[in-house]
This record gives structure tokens, sequence and C-alpha cells, in this order.
């Protein structure tokens, strides 16, 4: 077999669309190729898998290897390709079985020994995947680093198998018995009440705090007026408090999105964001956007708190 072909993950913007890895291995001069518009850290990947499959005391085929990630106009970015695209030039070139390849999705970063490195975004390739999922009717898996196996186990009904190695994830595929395969993870979140600052350590100001109460139970927004020093800002800090517990759907929007930026902890799970941008914050930190395009501030605060202070609100 010669060709092999194998699913990840991308992230653009607020999504993880499906990327498929397709590994083919011909005759000729020896060279190694990437396409389907990877950016720097992808390209860089062709060094980081050479090492780590040889370290790993794998052949590398000193064949003609092109590797494409597909849809070729979708940008692909970081070292979340290196793991599928090592898994298909072994199984391109018959030096690991290939027939439950199509059962899982692959995503992690090899080091040059082999060993793999957590990525950003687990969570959400994880989320977008058990949603496509249960779409198409086609379950699949999710093999990446156990360093990111929390976090992408919180999609509690998502299949994630951790590992901690390249060689451990070949002989997943190569077992014939369950001693060698890889085990199920499930989520290690702890079942806490986030710790908010508390709504009752405000002194006075009755009818602010009637007012955040008012907001809270509708889902409003609040305008704060007054001069500095009046507790504008020590009562919106503890707004997020008085809001309604999130439930299981509304945590997973929320985490999903800080996964994408990489500032998820699972120790934060179910707690409701709230972020207080600087007044300096540029359009694009607070929007969203850029070359790679990530969230800004107002997608950060999904389901939770976004407070502008008045030197924010008169630009």
């Amino acid at each position: 077999m010669s060709l092999a072909v194998l699913k990840s993950r991308a992230l653009a913007g607020m999504h993880a669309p499906e990327v498929t890895v397709e590994v083919h291995l011909a005759n000729g001069l020896p060279s190694f190729t990437i396409v389907g518009l990877p950016e720097t850290e992808v390209k860089e990947s062709k060094d980081r898998v050479r090492a780590a499959l040889q370290n790993a005391r794998f052949e590398f085929p000193a064949r003609r290897i092109t590797v494409n990630l597909a849809p070729a106009d979708l940008p692909k970015e970081s070292g979340r390709f290196d793991l599928p695209i090592a898994l298909g030039i072994l199984a391109a070139s018959g030096q690991m079985p290939a027939d439950e390849l199509d059962k899982y999705e692959f995503a992690g970063e090899l080091s040059l020994s082999g060993e793999l490195r957590p990525i950003r975004g687990a969570l959400a390739m994880t989320y977008a995947m058990h949603r496509a999922s249960d779409t198409s009717g086609r379950e699949r898996a999710f093999i990446l680093p156990r360093a990111s196996a929390d976090e992408a186990a919180l999609v509690g009904d998502a299949a994630v198998f951790p590992a901690d190695s390249l060689l451990q994830v070949c002989a997943h595929f190569a077992a014939a018995d369950g001693d060698t395969r890889l085990a199920r993870h499930y989520a290690q979140a702890a079942a806490v009440r986030p710790d908010y600052p508390d709504f009752a350590d405000v002194k006075g100001q009755s009818h602010a705090k009637r007012a955040l109460e008012v907001a809270a139970a509708g889902g409003h927004s609040a305008l704060l007026v007054g001069p500095p020093g009046t507790g504008k800002s020590m009562l919106a800090a503890r707004f997020p408090g008085i809001l309604p517990p999130m439930t299981d759907e509304e945590a997973l929007e929320s985490a999903a999105v800080q996964s994408l930026s990489g500032g998820f902890s699972t120790g934060r799970w179910k707690a409701r964001p709230y972020r207080a941008p600087h007044h300096t914050a540029s359009g694009v930190a607070l929007v969203g956007g850029g070359g790679t395009p990530r969230p800004g501030e107002i997608s950060l605060a999904h389901r939770g708190v976004l407070f502008l202070d008045e030197s924010e609100i008169s630009r």
C-alpha cells in the first residue's frame, strides 16, 4: 500500500473543520513535500516527523513522499498534524496496519524523540468531531496527547484515547489483544461550585446591586455610571457570581471558545468567564481576527461577562 488516508482537525476562527491527511509514497529521488496551504509550523513538521520515526526505530522511506492536507483552500497551522503525518507514512510504507485508521481522528505535536506534546484547541476539535458524528451518524474516536486529554474528555460522549508517544499509538493498531491498546479517557473535572468574588462583600450600593440582580435574572446588559472610586469595577467583577449556573451545553460552548486561544483550564469548568480588557486594547483584540484568526475578548466572554470601562466606551 503506497497511499494512506487519515482524519484530523484544523482551527479556523471559531470552528474546527475536518482535515483529510493523505500520504502517498512514490518511486523517484527521495523527497518530502507537504501541500494544502500549510503554514511554516506545518512545513517544519517534515524534520520533526523524520527524527521521531528514526528515534522510534522505524524506517524512514527513501522515496518520494507527498502529504496533502485537504481541503486545499483552508490554511493549516501549528504542529497538530505531526502525528497523522507520521502515522500516514508508516501505514503507506507497510510498517503498521491501516485497517482501523478510518475509525479515528488524530492530532498531536511530535518531539524529536517521538513523545507527544500538548496541542491548542483540543476541546474545540473534540466538540466539532462529536457534533459531526451526531449529524452523520458515523462516530469516530480521537487520539491525542495525554496532556490534552482532560480538556478533550469534557465532551462527555466523545471517545478520547490519550497517548504519550508515537510508539504507543502504533502499538494500539498493531496489538492483537488488549494489553497494549490505548485506554479510553474520562473527564477529571471536579464537581465543585466555581469560586467567584462574593457579591455580599459590597456594602451599600443597594440600587446598583438591585439593578445588577435584574440584569442577571433577565440576561440584560448593564451600564454603570458614576465618578471613579464608587465601586463600578468591584460590582462588575462580582456580577458572574449571581448569574445562573451553567448547563453542560453552555459550559461546552464557553470552554470550546477558551480552548481556541489556549487559555482554558479544566479547573475553570462551568465557571462563567469574566473579561475586562484594558482600555488600550486594539480592535482586533476586542473583536478577534488577525493573520491566523483568533477569538477576541467579545468571543472569549461568551456565556459570561464582558466589562468595558468608560475609557473603552468613549473610544
